[in-house]
């Protein structure tokens, strides 16, 4: 989906449109009963996933007033009644755990995210992150490291790519590409074996 068919905020953070294509790809949505979103922003990731796979159950979980009024806008636009939207700060507790989980924002609890968000997927499930920070990467994926190694979750297929893009923009009588800052997208699956045996 273009950028262009979501309503925006100067500063709600949303997931553009060639990182959001990688993202859902990874995500592995055919086939998937629930997705979470985590740090929704405008709501992109979770909104193109619900109108690709329409009987997906989808949550977005954001905690800015601003952003909740861009997705319950974007939601009801798009005509997305598979989107649950809750108000609040992950990690919360919810009923029923999530085939699919997306974090674009961690809100400064990134390690407690990825702990709960492994602990909320099915087996099998796919964990995907996006940061344009580099501290958050490399936490992420020490985190993911100590954990794998701990043997506290089975993590296989764990991947990472910079995406760098640059856009054609006019400059006086000309064009040139305009880089735009990289981002960083974390996927990793959980094994059906969960907690090691104490």
């Amino acid at each position: 989906m273009r950028d262009e068919l979501f309503l925006r905020g100067q500063k709600v953070p949303m997931t553009k449109e060639v990182v959001r294509a990688l993202a859902l790809e990874r995500l592995v949505l055919p086939g998937a009963a629930h997705l979470i979103d985590v740090g929704a922003g405008t709501g992109s990731v979770a909104l193109e996933a619900a109108l690709r796979f329409p009987k997906l159950n989808v949550t977005a979980i954001e905690r800015n007033p601003v952003a909740l009024e861009l997705i319950a806008e974007n939601r009801q636009r798009l005509g997305c009644n598979n989107v649950a939207v809750i108000a609040g700060i992950a990690p919360l507790p919810l009923a029923d755990k999530a085939d699919a989980i997306f974090i674009g924002g961690s809100g400064g609890h990134l390690t407690d995210l990825i702990d709960w968000a492994l602990m909320m997927l099915n087996p099998g499930g796919r964990l995907v992150m996006t940061f344009i920070l580099l501290n958050n990467l490399n936490d992420a994926l020490s985190h993911l490291d100590r954990l794998a190694h701990s043997q506290t979750f089975a993590i296989s297929q764990l991947d990472c790519v910079q995406l760098q893009l640059s856009t054609l923009t006019p400059l006086g009588s000309g064009h040139y590409f305009k880089p735009n800052n990289p981002t960083y997208l974390i996927s990793c699956h959980k094994e059906p074996r969960n907690v090691r045996a104490s």
